[in-house]
């Protein structure tokens, strides 16, 4: 039987729509409209690499350009309507979503024990329960709060003292939530203190989160296979998605369709019905450029960016110098519905300046002037948002495309 086709064209309509990047980057970013949009989005990646904002706050800039680090603030430490925790890395979480993490504690419980184990050492199994007893007595606490008496490392971050350890599994595993953080390091407290309400709301049933993760992961996709279904919040296995697809399938609440790709071969995977009109009957997306963070969710599956984009992607962050393509953090550039290339830059604050070192635009994608005019206004905007008051480029930063 011939399956429904949607083009290339509308699934990146449909897909930047869903990811909040269809339309132009406006409009409030604070309260409500700022927690609507994360909601939209279904959660936001936390980074720590800062060349010139944190990933978090540059997806956030990225969709509503009036959005600034400090509205996020609140959401987290005052109205607790948003928490930390993880999907396929660290993410800021609507709170309502809290009790599908439940499931995920629990199986993390004995998983993390082992292969902590097998990592650290058990000595923190025998701190778990110190350290739980110490933050109910005291309160919140950082990672310099614990194990004052044990043996410190300076190898890394990977090299834990038993407590600090202790402290990580009983955050990962739910005991504990991230309260505040202070000069980016997390301070956690009981979770029944830090989201009393949510908290005490029960776990789903296994059925239970299969349907709502999969539901919910492909309402943000537009489209996806089941791998990509369970890979969203990282919560369930591929089997339970694949399973979750044949009876939604069967019961008519989802279809399979044809997604043609950048190459214009075809993929096979599920939509919701009415998919391929709602996408054929999207506007054309902002022309504005816009750079985006390497964590943003729209390309934060690389291969699929790759396959629907036609734009080969990968961060250079633990790659050695002398082996890196690009460079140590690389930020995507995009155009309306396309990848136009990527810009290397960092924000000097001390000397109030956004440096570029260097653009490369994908292949077959020149530097017009109008194209040069309107990745000059985003780098502009962008100055502002990171602290600093110029752009400054350096010699050669206009680059050929690259053959990778």
């Amino acid at each position: 039987m011939t399956r429904p086709t949607l083009t290339n064209s509308a699934a990146r309509r449909l897909f930047l729509d869903r990811h909040a990047l269809l339309e132009p980057p406006t409009g409030p970013a604070k309260g409500d409209d700022l927690l609507a949009l994360i909601r939209r989005l279904g959660f936001v990646q936390v980074d720590s690499i800062n060349t010139v904002e944190r990933a978090h706050h540059m997806i956030l800039w990225s969709r509503r350009q009036s959005y600034r680090p400090k509205h996020l603030k609140p959401h987290l430490e005052r109205d607790r309507t948003l928490f930390e925790h993880w999907t396929h890395d660290a993410a800021v979480i609507p709170s309502e979503f809290f009790p599908y993490w439940k499931r995920r504690f629990a199986r993390d419980a004995e998983r993390l024990k082992a292969r902590w184990s097998d990592w650290q050492g058990s000595a923190f199994h025998d701190k778990v329960e110190d350290v739980l007893a110490h933050v109910r007595a005291g309160g919140a606490v950082g990672t310099g709060d614990v194990g004052t008496d044990e043996a410190r490392s300076k190898g890394g971050w990977w090299e834990w003292h038993p407590s600090k350890t202790a402290l990580e599994y009983l955050w990962r595993t739910g005991r504990l939530s991230v309260c505040h953080r202070r000069n980016f390091a997390k301070f956690y407290d009981l979770t029944e203190r830090v989201l009393p309400d949510t908290h005490a709301l029960p776990a789903p049933s296994e059925e239970g989160l299969v349907a709502w993760a999969c539901g919910a992961a492909l309402d943000r996709l537009g489209f996806a296979t089941s791998g990509e279904l369970a890979a969203f919040w990282a919560l369930i296995r591929p089997e339970d998605a694949k399973a979750w697809c044949a009876a939604a399938l069967a019961a008519g609440e989802i279809e399979e369709i044809d997604l043609t790709l950048s190459d214009g071969s075809a993929r096979r995977v599920f939509a919701r019905p009415g998919t391929i009109a709602e996408a054929e009957a999207l506007p054309a997306p902002s022309g504005r450029v816009r750079i985006l963070s390497p964590f943003d969710p729209a390309l934060r599956d690389r291969n699929r960016a790759e396959r629907l984009f036609g734009f080969y992607y990968r961060i250079e962050v633990f790659v050695p110098e002398p082996q890196r393509t690009y460079g140590y953090y690389v930020f995507p550039v995009m155009e309306g519905d396309r990848m136009i290339g990527r810009i290397d830059m960092r924000a000097r604050r001390a000397e109030g300046a956004l440096n570029v070192a260097a653009f490369w635009p994908e292949a077959g994608v020149p530097l017009s002037n109008g194209r040069e005019e309107r990745l000059m206004a985003e780098l502009e905007r962008l100055s502002t948002f990171a602290g600093c008051s110029t752009v400054i480029f350096a010699d050669g930063w206009r680059r050929q495309p690259m053959i990778v």
